[in-house]
């Protein structure tokens, strides 16, 4: 049903499998010291007690609303809640994560002031033992379109130390506009399993004709970076990054922003050496293995990525190696290293 009066901000929070940590996500929304919002949830098709509890809140809170879905992953369920929405501003929130009481307040003050089209905060990552505050390297304000492009836009994926991002890829510490947000997110491929917040959210910022950099950290992300530095990967995460590397390449305008050449091949190179350890020391016995690892040394923008990039300044002596046995081909090294 269409409301005559729409808020301001539209929240959408994908739900899938978190009945430990929904009502902790839910309950900071419903602490906010601003209440021109809705909130959507969007039950992503979820086997445990995720679907009755966002039906709870819905039931309680008025500015609450609750989808259930067919399982369809993140981008499908952001689509879904973004065609429910009717906030001319629009927000995420991870299920697991939370927000700062005053966040929602601070986003509606900086659109009142400035009208921009992203509105950036940064994020405080909570981790098991600590927390940690996640800073951009830009100064706080607003930035219409010249300033963009000659302050953010250079160093937006790649800031300059490997690997820190000037503004990072996530969905969830950054408000749209809802016109800008549209085109954007609906483009990303649903088939896309990883980068699919950096998909919608560069390319958003690259089209946007302002945007405002907020010094508060209101978002609190739930880092599990612990447990997922120890994962292995399934080799399917390889054409997983290709497909998402070539998504990349589609919806980002190179020739518009040639600044972005040197970042893409830097994100690239980073995805990459971010996994292989975790795919490919699964592999080590498989006969298949320096079949895939030649492979996946010629995929043309993996190639490209790792003959661009200066070994110098990729952080971590195994990185460095990596990246050499990626760019030359060097299995038998390649497979020493992953016994170290």
């Amino acid at each position: 049903m269409h409301n005559p009066n729409p808020p301001l901000l539209s929240v959408i929070v994908p739900v899938y499998n978190v009945e430990k940590y929904i009502r902790n996500c839910l309950d900071s929304i419903l602490v906010q010291d601003f209440t021109d919002y809705e909130v959507i949830l969007v039950d992503d098709g979820s086997t445990d007690n995720s679907g009755a509890i966002c039906d709870e809140y819905a039931v309680s809170h008025p500015a609450f609303r609750c989808i259930h879905k067919a399982n369809g992953g993140l981008p499908s369920a952001r689509k879904c809640g973004y065609e429910a929405s009717q906030g001319e501003y629009i927000t995420f929130v991870d299920s697991d994560d939370w927000v700062a009481p005053h966040m929602y307040r601070k986003i509606y003050q900086t659109i009142q002031d400035s009208r921009a089209d992203i509105i950036f905060c940064n994020y405080i990552a909570a981790m098991s033992d600590r927390e940690a505050v996640c800073t951009m390297p830009f100064a706080p304000g607003f930035y219409d379109k010249a300033r963009l492009e000659k302050e953010i836009y250079p160093f937006m994926l790649y800031s300059g130390a490997f690997y820190k991002y000037g503004i990072s890829p996530n969905l969830w510490n950054k408000a749209f506009r809802r016109g800008l947000l549209r085109e954007h997110l609906m483009r990303v491929p649903e088939d896309v399993a990883v980068g699919e917040d950096a998909l919608a959210s560069y390319s958003c910022i690259l089209d946007a004709d302002s945007a405002y950099v907020l010094e508060d950290a209101l978002y609190y992300y739930r880092s599990n970076a612990d447990s997922m530095s120890r994962r292995a990967i399934p080799v399917e995460r390889l054409p997983e990054n290709h497909r998402m590397f070539q998504t990349f390449r589609n919806v980002i305008d190179t020739m518009a922003y040639p600044c972005m050449e040197k970042q893409l091949d830097y994100y690239f190179v980073y995805q990459s050496l971010l996994t292989y350890e975790l795919i490919f020391r699964t592999m080590t016995h498989s006969p298949s293995f320096r079949q895939i690892f030649l492979e996946e040394c010629e995929v043309p923008l993996i190639r490209k990525a790792f003959r661009s990039v200066a070994i110098r300044e990729i952080s971590g002596i195994h990185n460095k190696l990596y990246a050499l046995c990626i760019r030359n081909k060097w299995f038998t090294l390649f497979k020493l290293l992953l016994k170290y």
